[in-house]
């Protein structure tokens, strides 16, 4: 977590250097003197600061274990020696090389003074840090919270209609077709285990069975009305890709719901896969049958997938997204996002 930028501890530096500079001013003579002193300043802040965040820098994996108040003070700890050592180094240059004369109270003086401010710029700081840093959880765990609540959305928008359906299917099946019925059992199981496994990344094969389970379901119902084509990757290529699950399972279900459910005629489900230049593109094409062009006004109203597309987000940046488009004649899903070829 990189609160500060390396210009903005300069910044800082330098104003604080000049901050302690205009304090002592009443034992400067001339210009040069002030000059001096502010660069002797300079040098002496940073060589406090750089070294000690290095240090803590390094010593993140002992202090991550630590509690906040514990941290805090070995952090301020460190930066009160790390200001007594280095201004006690550069004021033994000065002396040598002749821009001041040793006079021990004022050296103890000015010791002390320093790392006592060193030590209370400190503690600014790291309630600033300290603050930000429960800013940042507190964001952190609302959008968690929120990736839950609609992960359970999900589950609340998709349970009730298609749990009922299958439900009529099994109890039509059980005495005309026991071992059809049998079948669709197991597909069911296999669908409602990974809706209440949560959300979380699955590897793509994965998902794509998920998505023959619930095509097989609904088949099952639909009878000859869908028509699924897959265009998919080699399996080699598909062995590496990933996403997160039933992405891909709930954006079928949504176009299937708000197309095939509307008509009598046959749906042709069109799925294109590809993986290039580190981004996977998803695009699910549907053929609109003459009969339905008087509902895509509402098909555009029905086509968004912010949810999902949420969900994408949170697993693979800001640059996933999900788009649906309805024309005369068709509508397309796109759902795009970044991934690492691992093998490269």
């Amino acid at each position: 977590m990189q609160l500060m930028k390396p210009w903005q501890w300069l910044t800082y530096i330098v104003f604080w250097s000049l901050f302690l500079t205009v304090i002592e001013r009443h034992g400067l003579s001339s210009w040069s003197d002030f000059i001096i002193k502010l660069l002797a300043r300079i040098i002496q802040n940073a060589l406090t600061v750089i070294p000690a965040l290095y240090l803590v820098d390094y010593l993140r994996p002992i202090l991550k274990n630590a509690s906040i108040p514990s941290v805090s003070v070995r952090i301020v700890m460190l930066m009160m020696f790390s200001a007594t050592v280095s201004m006690a180094l550069v004021v033994l240059v000065m002396i040598n090389l002749g821009f001041m004369t040793y006079d021990r109270h004022a050296f103890l003086t000015n010791l002390w003074f320093n790392t006592v401010l060193t030590g209370g710029f400190t503690i600014v700081f790291l309630l600033y840090f300290l603050r930000s840093h429960r800013e940042l959880n507190a964001l952190r765990l609302s959008f968690e919270y929120k990736l839950t609540a609609q992960n359970d959305l999900i589950k609340v928008r998709t349970a009730p209609h298609f749990f009922f359906n299958t439900i009529n299917t099994l109890v039509s099946l059980i005495e005309s077709n026991p071992p059809k019925a049998a079948a669709l059992l197991q597909h069911v199981s296999v669908l409602y285990r990974a809706s209440f496994s949560g959300e979380r990344e699955i590897s793509f094969e994965e998902e794509i069975a998920l998505c023959e389970h619930y095509l097989a379901i609904e088949s099952s119902r639909l009878a000859d009305k869908l028509e699924v084509n897959w265009d998919l990757p080699d399996e080699d290529v598909m062995y590496d890709m990933v996403i997160t699950a039933l992405t891909l399972q709930s954006v079928l279900e949504k176009m299937l719901l708000n197309v095939v459910e509307m008509t009598t005629e046959t749906i042709y489900f069109n799925i294109k896969v590809r993986w290039e230049s580190h981004r996977v593109h998803i695009q699910i094409d549907v053929k609109l049958p003459k009969k339905t062009l008087i509902i895509n006004y509402d098909l555009r109203q029905h086509m968004n997938f912010y949810i999902q597309a949420d969900r994408l987000r949170a697993y693979f940046g800001q640059s996933a997204d999900i788009q649906g488009t309805v024309t005369n004649n068709h509508v397309t899903t796109i759902i795009d996002y970044p991934l690492q070829d691992v093998s490269v």
